[in-house]
């Protein structure tokens, strides 16, 4: 799926030619015409079985690594000397291999490190078009003639704070896509990159650091609108603190001013209208100008093509 994810990506957000994607994985320009027309989420071909040389000198490797990490700089082994001595056990791939496999096992443990130790820098300035933050709250309104507890989804762009609140009754898989398409189609585009808690509906298991096993037809979503998703630690609700300041602000901007409703269509209707009327009337705080303003500006940067509600429900198998 991450493959077909990359394919997206370089047609979709950077433009890059179907010419040039053939040349750089091989597949043909037909094919890679196909994943992008038909909307496949997960191109179907078949993986050879073919063990790495290294696999039965891995072990030994990572004990090396693992030693040469309590030594200083000066003492500890490049990866040259390290092919070298597997070399000498009876290795008989490549370098390249074994370069990679350092570089792979130094990157795991430093952004092991810099979550658990360190903390994870949070950028408070973002770019325009760089992400957008999600959340669910839960609140009350009239609709039909009584009043019903509701899953509210947030959804805030970074860069102008441009912002879509909508009411469902379940957190579901198809609420989740469905609030989301309904995001993009309002800020008329899609940004980089989403920010998210590890909600069940994303996150199957969350592991050490920043490691997530991510549920399939949430990246099967993400692949479809092709953005990167990126979740915070648990308890800290502040690495999205935008959306999270949204949901309070919410309460006394929206809920408590709120008619009732004949039916959820009806109220969903008059919280796309509030949104808007709030980002003309509530200044960016940073920038000059309104919200509004900052989002027309922010538009250009947003990749602009929404593919259909019901495109997305298909592609991620609903």
């Amino acid at each position: 799926m991450g493959f077909l994810k990359v394919i997206r990506t370089w047609a979709l957000r950077d433009k890059m030619p179907i010419r040039e994607i053939a040349r750089r994985t091989g597949i043909s320009r037909n094919t890679i015409k196909k994943y992008l027309r038909e909307g496949i989420v997960e191109p179907a071909f078949q993986t050879p079985d073919r063990p790495s040389k290294l696999d039965p000198y891995a072990k030994q490797l990572t004990a090396w690594l693992t030693t040469d990490q309590r030594k200083s700089r000066k003492e500890r082994r490049t990866a040259k000397l390290m092919h070298a001595d597997l070399v000498k056990l009876g290795y008989d791939g490549s370098y390249e291999r074994v370069a990679a496999f350092v570089r792979e096992w130094k990157g795991e443990r430093q952004r092991a490190y810099h979550t658990t130790d360190r903390g994870v820098f949070v950028p408070l300035v973002f770019q325009p078009g760089e992400a957008f933050q999600f959340d669910w709250s839960e609140d009350w309104a009239y609709v039909g003639g009584e009043r019903i507890k509701l899953q509210v989804a947030h959804v805030k762009l970074s860069h102008s704070r441009a912002f879509l609140v909508r009411a469902y009754l379940l957190q579901t898989h198809e609420m989740l896509f469905d609030a989301h398409w309904h995001a993009f189609r309002v800020f008329e585009g899609v940004p980089g990159r989403g920010i998210y808690d590890n909600m069940k509906t994303a996150v199957d298991k969350v592991g050490l650091g920043k490691k997530r096993d991510v549920n399939a037809r949430f990246t099967a979503m993400t692949s479809h609108y092709v953005f990167d998703p990126e979740f915070c630690n648990p308890a800290a609700g502040w690495e999205k603190g935008q959306v999270e300041k949204n949901v309070r602000d919410a309460r006394h901007r929206m809920w408590q001013l709120m008619p009732a409703f004949p039916d959820l269509d009806a109220l969903n209707a008059w919280l796309e209208e509030r949104c808007k009327l709030l980002w003309a009337e509530t200044a960016h705080g940073t920038l000059p100008g309104s919200i509004a303003d900052v989002w027309a500006a922010e538009k250009p940067a947003l990749m602009g093509t929404v593919p259909s509600c019901l495109e997305i429900r298909l592609s991620c198998g609903s």
